[in-house]
C-alpha cells in the first residue's frame, strides 16, 4: 500500500467518525439547555446569513475552477468549510439557550415549509461526509476522483445552504423575541 492510499484510508476513518459524531452531538446538544443564560435571539439571522454567504462562495468557487483559478477555488472552498463550522457552533449555541420555535403558517405554506425543512435537515447530515471526502481527494491530488465527487457534493451543499436561508425566512415571523 503506497503513502497516498495510507493517507486516504486514515482520512476515510476520520471522515466516517466525524460524519457519525457530528449529528449525534448536535442531537444531544438540542436536549441540553444552559440554565440562567440569556437566550441568544440575535443568532438566527447571523447563521442564516452565513448560509447565504456560503451559497454565494460555493458558486464563486465553481466559477473559479472553471476558469482555471485553482488556488482561488481552494481558498474559497476552505472558506466554505470554515463558514459551515461557524454556522454549526452558532446554531448549537442558539438552540442550547433558546426554546425551539414552532412554524405558525397554515395551509399549503405549512407543507412547503416542512418539506424544505426536512430535506434540509436530512441533506445537511449527508453533506458532511460528501464535503470531507471531496476535500480529502483534492488534498491527496486525486483530482479525477475529486471532480467526480464534487459533481454530487456541489448541488447538495448549495441546496443545504440556500434552504437554510429559506427556512429562516419562513420561520422568522414566529420567533418570540423579548
Amino acid at each position: 500500500m503506497d503513502q497516498i492510499q495510507k493517507k486516504e484510508k486514515k482520512f476515510n476513518r476520520w471522515i466516517n467518525g466525524v460524519s457519525i459524531l457530528v449529528p449525534i452531538v448536535v442531537a444531544i446538544m438540542f436536549g441540553v439547555k444552559i440554565p440562567n443564560v440569556e437566550p441568544l435571539y440575535f443568532l438566527p439571522p447571523i447563521y442564516a446569513s452565513i448560509n447565504g454567504l456560503t451559497a454565494v462562495i460555493l458558486i464563486l468557487a465553481v466559477w473559479a475552477i472553471k476558469n482555471g483559478r485553482q488556488e482561488l477555488h481552494q481558498r474559497l472552498m476552505t472558506t466554505c468549510i470554515a463558514l459551515s463550522l461557524v454556522f454549526l457552533v452558532l446554531y448549537i449555541a442558539y438552540h442550547m439557550t433558546s426554546d425551539s420555535t414552532s412554524f405558525g403558517g397554515e395551509g399549503v405554506i405549512k407543507y412547503i415549509y416542512y418539506f424544505i425543512l426536512i430535506t434540509h435537515i436530512i441533506l445537511s447530515i449527508g453533506i458532511i461526509p460528501l464535503v470531507l471526502k471531496t476535500y480529502a481527494r483534492a488534498y491527496l491530488k486525486k483530482y479525477d476522483e475529486h471532480r467526480a465527487l464534487a459533481k454530487l457534493t456541489f448541488p447538495v451543499w448549495l441546496y443545504v445552504a440556500i434552504t437554510g436561508v429559506v427556512v429562516y425566512l419562513l420561520i422568522s415571523p414566529y420567533y418570540a423575541y423579548p
